[in-house]
């Protein structure tokens, strides 16, 4: 199908009749200014292939004029059959007809259904894939009914193009064979695998957990009433023979020689412990006698010793003193010489400073006149620095980069306001120069004045003149609003033109240079500052002539003899301190060693008082009767302890007879109660058929369990099935993306070299972009980038369309809002290969930018109601 002719009456602003003619094969330009009526003939084509003559939907009475009125579209088009006409008109007598020639070929219902057919069934057509309307470059957008005709026409085409596949393998069939499995399957499951709650495959899996839980809970009654009647006779054989008259009365005799048998242990126990006291008793009484003979003579003898050390140390101490006083003499002495020798090495110390000062002053005259001249050179170039800094207020170069290209943008704003703003011309008469006044001044002869707003010209004689010049396109405001910002930044430097500005700027420039310069010889005479300079000069002694000052050279030998001097005192007067000091030790040596010995004395005087008088003889004797009484309550406790019983195992005796009556009188304290209660719970489980109960139940379980397995199996066929499926979709797909991918390759590379798409499986377009090795997806791209990507892909749809014969026009409304003048020249190539063998409409308000498409050039002509 090819256009040939495009009528329009009564829509929207076409009220009268008004024809695009001349459509021919290939790339075809409609390009006229906004509000010229392209997007309503883009409208007024649509609505003619895709709305009913009867529709009145907002569509459909967005067509129509201000005034009301029936819009009529008329198409003429070429088929494979030949040329037809395709005429609708809606609301007043709507109608729809096809003519070929003067013949009526169908009209009314039977002319929307030769229309479909021409479309290729009601699928969406050529729109949902290859027309492109203003504002609507997205291959995804347009509303929710738009978008799902687009996906259905995307998978008609997919069917066309794989028709080689058999007839489960793509398409719509697939479709709805595909969607009827998962319908099934998501009646029994969850998109993850799980049992769907409400679904058969979960009510099969709770009703076997049901019976699953039912069983066991009833096998496990079951299983305790048997072990409670076995359990029962167990309790019962072990009461009769816990409660057996025989064995009450054993337990009970050897009880009884137990308790005893410990009785007489204990008694014993205690009269050998008696025993043992009394040993005990005697040794202690024996050893404190040894202790007293013992004390006696250590203190006796320790009083001796001390009194013999306590004479001696007193003789060393009147030694040590002797000592002392001897040295702290000498030391007097050597004091009194050291003093004289620091007083002489001091006298000395300062001759010699007095010398060096001289000296130093005599030599630093010149290095201060040096200075001087330095610190006065200085303080000149830190003038000139400040002088410098002073005069650099003008603009840096920024700030006049900045006015020069404002005042640039203005002159380039008034020279184009100029260019498209009425101009005045004035060509005097002889003698009549400068009688036509603008403002104060006369117009000048032959010069064009530009005039962009009204403007009142006085004429000498005449009147006056006022010119109102139309709309040009060029804003007035711009001109005010460079200006404006011409104004404001040279007031901001304080200058009133472009001149003055650099002349500040060339001053601030100088002075910079100056202070530059200044800055560097400062820093080269005074690299720390010139208060560091002064401080240095401060610290060079001022010469003094003083015929007393003494040599350098003799003031130093004086000097070195001084120290000399003073070091042998030094020396004397600490040997004379050392000594003095070991002299004062061995004195306070002797005096803590006496004090000591006094204290020792002392202590040996009371220890042998406190013997009461009583000799080492006497001392004795009662250590000797003290030692045989032990002896004798020795052998005593030898002869109680020989053959006494042991008490631990007595004891242990009784505890297992004790421990054996208890445990029987327990035992059949807790036999009768667990009889008690294993017969309650006999009589209560035998009541409640717990044996029937459980055959009923497994033979439920084992039905429930065979649906569930029926309904498993039902589950993994269907995903099987699902699986089969997809993978024969997906080969169709596969033949599908196959030939776009071909169409699409040499396109892409006009653009991107070795650039190429992959496509979502869902919805059969672009997913993401490949180029430079990276994927990028479509979504994230540039908005010219998407536009390019989706006019190419529509490109290649009507390529295939035209394969699988459904040839049509590519219509494309302002398509290239965001392409830039680059990439717009390589579109236009790729437009310019693709309508070899297809026809491509273009629209467009964008006359500059699209004077070098090429094509043929259409027009909309208004033509006179009886040739319409």
């Amino acid at each position: 199908m090819k256009l040939r002719s495009i009528t329009l009456n009564n829509v929207r602003r076409f009220t009268e009749p008004a024809r695009v003619d001349g459509l021919g094969d290939g790339l075809n330009v409609l390009c006229e200014p906004n509000e010229h009526g392209k997007s309503t003939l883009f409208d007024a084509i649509q609505a003619l292939f895709f709305k009913p003559h009867g529709s009145r939907d907002k569509e459909v009475s967005s067509l129509r004029p201000h005034a009301g009125g029936a819009p009529e579209v008329t198409v003429e088009l070429e088929t494979a059959d030949g040329r037809f006409t395709l005429t609708k008109r809606w609301f007043q007598k709507a109608t729809a007809t096809v003519h070929q020639g003067d013949r009526l070929i169908a009209q009314a219902d039977a002319a929307e259904a030769w229309i479909a057919d021409l479309l290729g069934g009601d699928a969406g057509g050529p729109s949902g894939l290859i027309w492109v309307r203003q504002g609507v470059t997205d291959l995804t957008a347009g509303t929710t009914k738009e978008r799902q005709a687009a996906l259905e026409a995307r998978r008609d085409l997919m069917t066309s193009v794989g028709d080689e596949v058999e007839a489960m393998t793509g398409g719509r069939r697939m479709d709805r064979a595909l969607a009827r499995c998962r319908d099934e399957l998501a009646a029994l499951a969850t998109g993850t695998g799980k049992p769907k709650t409400g679904g058969a495959w979960k009510a099969a899996i709770d009703t076997v957990e049901a019976l699953t839980a039912q069983e066991q809970d009833l096998a496990a009654t079951a299983r305790d009433l048997h072990d409670a009647l076995a359990e029962r006779k167990r309790a019962r054989r072990d009461l009769a023979e816990w409660e057996a008259p025989d064995a009450v009365a054993e337990r009970s005799a050897k009880l009884d020689a137990a308790r005893a048998a410990h009785t007489a242990a204990v008694r014993h126990a205690e009269e050998l412990d008696a025993a043992a006291r009394k040993v005990e008793m005697a040794r202690l009484t024996a050893e404190a006698a040894r202790g007293k003979l013992a004390s006696l003579r250590e203190a006796t003898a320790e009083r001796t010793e001390a009194a013999r050390l306590v004479d001696a140390t007193g003789a060393e101490k009147e030694a040590a003193g002797a000592a002392r006083d001897k040295a702290q003499a000498a030391r007097d002495a050597a004091q009194k010489t050291f003093d004289a020798a620091e007083v002489a090495l001091s006298k000395a110390e300062g001759t010699r400073t007095a010398a060096q000062r001289a000296e130093a002053a005599r030599e630093g005259s010149e290095r201060r006149k040096e200075l001087e001249t330095r610190i006065a050179q200085a303080e000149e170039m830190r003038r000139r620095m400040e002088t410098a800094a002073a005069a650099r207020s003008g603009p840096d170069a920024t700030a006049l980069r900045r006015i020069e290209t404002l005042s640039n943008t203005h002159a380039a704003a008034v020279a184009a306001h100029d260019a498209t703003a009425t101009q005045v011309v004035a060509h005097y008469a002889a003698g009549s120069q400068g009688a036509i006044r603008f403002g104060d001044a006369p117009l000048p002869d032959g010069q064009a004045v530009p005039v962009a707003r009204t403007t009142r010209f006085d004429i000498a004689g005449v009147g006056q003149l006022e010119i109102r010049p139309g709309d040009t396109g060029r804003d007035a405001d711009t001109v005010d609003a460079a200006a404006r910002a011409l104004r404001s930044a040279l007031e901001a430097i304080g200058a009133a033109t472009l001149e003055e500005a650099r002349d500040a700027a060339a001053a601030r420039t100088e002075a910079e240079r100056q202070h530059a310069e200044a800055k560097a010889v400062l820093q080269s005479l005074a690299p720390d500052g010139i208060e560091q300079l002064r401080a240095t000069h401060a610290r060079i002694p001022v010469p003094v002539e003083d015929a007393d000052m003494p040599d350098l050279a003799q003031a130093e030998a004086e000097l070195v003899s001084a120290r000399e001097e003073r070091d042998l005192a030094r020396g004397a007067l600490d040997a004379a301190n050392e000594r003095l000091a070991d002299t004062r030790a061995e004195v306070l040596r002797a005096e803590t060693a006496l004090t000591s010995l006094k204290d020792r004395l002392k202590r040996a005087e009371d220890a042998v008082a406190r013997a009461g008088g009583a000799t080492e003889d006497d001392l004795a004797a009662t250590l000797s009767r003290m030692e045989a009484a032990l002896a004798e309550e020795q052998a005593k406790h030898a002869a109680k302890a020989k053959d006494a019983p042991d008490t631990a195992n007595t004891r242990a005796t009784l505890t297992r007879a004790e421990s054996v009556e208890t445990r029987a009188r327990d035992e059949s304290a807790r036999l009768k109660l667990l009889l008690a209660r294993l017969e309650e719970r006999i009589s209560r489980s035998a009541g409640d058929a717990v044996e029937e109960r459980l055959a009923e139940t497994v033979e439920k379980l084992t039905s429930a369990r065979e649906t569930l397995t029926r309904i498993e199996h039902e589950v993994a066929v269907l995903r099987k099935l699902e699986q089969a499926l997809e993978k024969a979709r997906n080969e169709a797909r596969e033949r599908y993306f196959a030939p776009i991918a071909r169409e699409l390759k040499p396109l892409l590379h006009l653009l991107w070299p070795d650039a190429e798409l992959t496509w979502g499986e869902e919805s059969l377009l672009p997913d993401a972009l490949l180029r430079d090795g990276q994927s990028e997806p479509v979504d994230i791209l540039s908005g010219g980038t998407q536009e390019q990507v989706a006019l190419l892909v529509r490109l290649a749809f009507a390529r295939m369309l035209s394969h699988a014969g459904r040839t049509a026009p590519v219509i494309l409304d302002d398509a290239l809002v965001f392409t830039d003048d680059d990439r717009i020249e390589r579109m236009f190539d790729a437009l310019h290969r693709q309508a070899g063998d297809l026809q491509i409409i273009v629209l467009t308000c964008r006359q500059r930018a699209f004077r070098d498409l090429g094509g043929h050039a259409l027009s909309i002509a208004t033509v006179a109601p009886e040739d319409a």
